[in-house]
């Protein structure tokens, strides 16, 4: 999935301390980004993708932080395609709930990414995790 990502015109990068402050640090950085890109804001899948990406870098800060100082947040888009992926060092790699059967954290995430046509996907590797979302526009 990361050569998918290098296939988008529209890329960028943030690293950040895993903790708390990172949540609005890489939600505010994807917004200026997208606008950026000239891909409105107020879209219905814009708006899911900033929520997925909070719930994303919470989880890694909640359960991550430990392990992983750092975490790398990576967006990316054409004009039809919205990716997103967050990494961090923990080597657990969680599977991927059934919207249906679970809540908060990971099922809100897979719950919104199938609302809007997604895709989902956990890459796991010595480095650590990488959770990437891809959204149509």
């Amino acid at each position: 999935m990361a050569a998918a990502l290098g296939v988008l015109p529209y890329r960028h990068v943030l690293t950040l301390p895993n903790e708390p402050a990172a949540v609005r640090l890489a939600r505010e950085t994807a917004q200026q980004a997208l606008t950026e890109w000239g891909i409105g804001l107020h879209r219905t899948v814009v708006d899911a993708a900033l929520l997925m990406l909070s719930e994303l870098v919470t989880n890694s800060v909640r359960h991550a932080a430990e392990m992983s100082p750092q975490i790398t947040v990576m967006y990316a888009a054409s004009g039809s395609r919205l990716a997103l992926a967050v990494h961090d060092r923990h080597p657990y790699q969680p599977p991927l709930p059934r919207a249906d059967t679970s809540t908060g954290g990971l099922g809100t995430v897979m719950e919104l990414t199938r609302q809007h046509g997604g895709t989902a996907a956990v890459h796991g590797d010595a480095e650590g995790k990488t959770i990437w979302i891809n959204l149509p526009l």
